[in-house]
């Protein structure tokens, strides 16, 4: 380790900063956020530096740098534009052992400032030393997806309750599991959501004589989106790295699972038309259980799970079991597929509303409201209707939707593997005859579809070039 990271009390101590321009504002900034009582030498100030200035957050001296400016200072930042001026003050501050940064000069600085991460009273500090500012800024950018803002108010309530914690447990390898439930389980989430009050109502539980004997688990509902990792939430991500066992759809993607904990427990869960891993009632059954045996349980489901996900029926049993859960929105298969597609569900020249439907029901029929799905000017996103598109092309039709309506099939939306095949109701039966798509595809109807050609972005590099594209006709 090339440089002792420490981190200073500053609160009211004098600090001093030479220069007037953006650079010198940011390091003002970061030193009044610590409290510092900051004196600012430049003869000119930017626009921040000034409105600073005005408002009594620092003491302005509205010359050129003097060496009568150094003594009594805790520590001295020079930040003008002139390299020689720097280093000037940064000999003169280490004649008098006070520590000094010079901005762009990492040789010149006693101290350097890192990239920070600011979760007050919880702060993260990133250095990489003097090789590479630029990289730290860019994995304190990182870390700032990583860790969410509520860790602040966590830092807060554990400090509320260290005390009790230490009354409460003699053992120091009870107080660890205490605060290990507390950090990890279900405090932490609700103090992420936002959730203050059950947060200390859990902790005022967790603190009773008996908790260590009826630890509880928690469940995670959360959508793992259409199949690019990459449209994961941050809190998605977070309890995927946290959970001890996972439970599983087909429809989620590999990439995807492997982002969970390395030692997590995977059960597969997965539906296909017509055959399940494992019934619905009985996953129910399962999530309550595994709760219940005190594990955190992530479940994993694909696209968004209260659309077509049966993610409802899952936490009715939940509640009624008294198990803690939380859920986690994903985006929701028609958004990303659509968009991927470069076909907007939604446009004023063509489509004012849009209809999400399911291929097909719980007894496997396709009866749906056929009247209100071939209304004009809307787009129609059918789940799960491959198996069922001939139905579907047929009972449109019979409603009076043209022959000539724009239809697009979107298989393995938003991955590597994309392809779209686009056509018309009256063609779209010989192009899936040809192309051969399968599971999961995604159905949209609607002149919406018509805007693919101008408005296609996204070009998957491994997807199959046969058939991979279908114009309309």
């Amino acid at each position: 380790m090339e440089l002792l990271p420490i981190f200073l009390d500053l609160q009211g101590k004098p600090c001093l900063v030479v220069g007037g321009g953006t650079t010198a504002a940011r390091k003002v900034g970061s030193l009044t956020r610590s409290g510092a009582a900051v004196s600012l030498v430049a003869p000119t100030l930017c626009e921040t530096l000034e409105r600073k200035a005005a408002a009594g957050e620092l003491r302005y001296l509205a010359r050129h740098f003097e060496p009568e400016d150094l003594p009594g200072n805790r520590l001295v930042i020079a930040a003008t534009d002139e390299r020689d001026t720097n280093r000037r003050i940064a000999r003169l501050a280490g004649e008098l052992d006070i520590p000094v940064n010079v901005v762009d000069d990492p040789d010149a600085c006693t101290f350097l400032l890192p990239s920070i991460v600011d979760r007050s009273p919880v702060t993260v500090a990133v250095s990489t030393g003097k090789a590479s500012p630029v990289l730290a800024r860019l994995l304190r950018t990182r870390l700032e997806s990583l860790i969410p803002a509520g860790y602040g108010r966590l830092a807060e309530l554990s400090g509320r309750y260290r005390d009790r914690v230490k009354e409460r447990f003699a053992d120091q390898r009870d107080r660890r599991r205490f605060w290990d439930r507390v950090l990890q389980g279900a405090v932490a989430e609700r103090i992420f959501a936002g959730q203050f009050e059950e947060a200390e109502a859990v902790i005022e539980r967790e603190l009773a004589p008996d908790a260590l004997d009826r630890d509880m688990g928690e469940v995670y509902l959360v959508g793992a989106g259409p199949g690019d990792p990459d449209l994961l939430t941050f809190r998605a991500l977070r309890l995927m790295q946290q959970a001890d066992v996972v439970v599983y759809d087909r429809l989620v993607a590999d990439p995807i699972l492997e982002m969970t904990r390395r030692d997590a427990r995977r059960i597969y869960v997965g539906k296909q038309r017509n055959h399940h891993a494992m019934r619905q009632e009985e996953i129910n059954r399962l999530l309550a259980d595994l709760a219940k045996d005190g594990y955190r349980v992530l479940r994993l489901k694909g696209g968004d799970p209260f659309i077509f996900g049966r993610g409802g029926e899952e936490i009715d049993t939940l509640a009624a079991e008294g198990v803690p859960f939380q859920v986690v929105p994903g985006i929701t298969a028609a958004s990303g597929c659509a968009a991927y597609a470069g076909i907007p569900l939604t446009h004023r020249d063509h489509a004012q509303s849009v209809v999400f439907v399911t291929g097909h029901l719980k007894d496997g029929s396709i009866d749906l409201n056929w009247p209100m799905l071939a209304q004009p000017n809307q787009t129609v996103v059918f789940y799960m209707g491959l198996v069922g598109l001939p139905v579907i092309v047929e009972r449109l039709l019979a409603h009076g939707v043209p022959a000539e309506m724009p239809i697009a099939l979107v298989e393995q939306g938003t991955t590597h593997l994309q392809q779209v095949h686009t056509g018309t109701l009256a063609t779209i039966g010989d192009i899936v005859e040809s192309a051969q798509p399968k599971p999961p595809t995604l159905v949209i109807v609607g002149e919406v579809v018509e805007l693919r050609d101008k408005l296609n972005w996204f070009s998957p590099p491994d997807a199959p070039v046969q058939g991979a594209t279908t114009p309309i006709v």
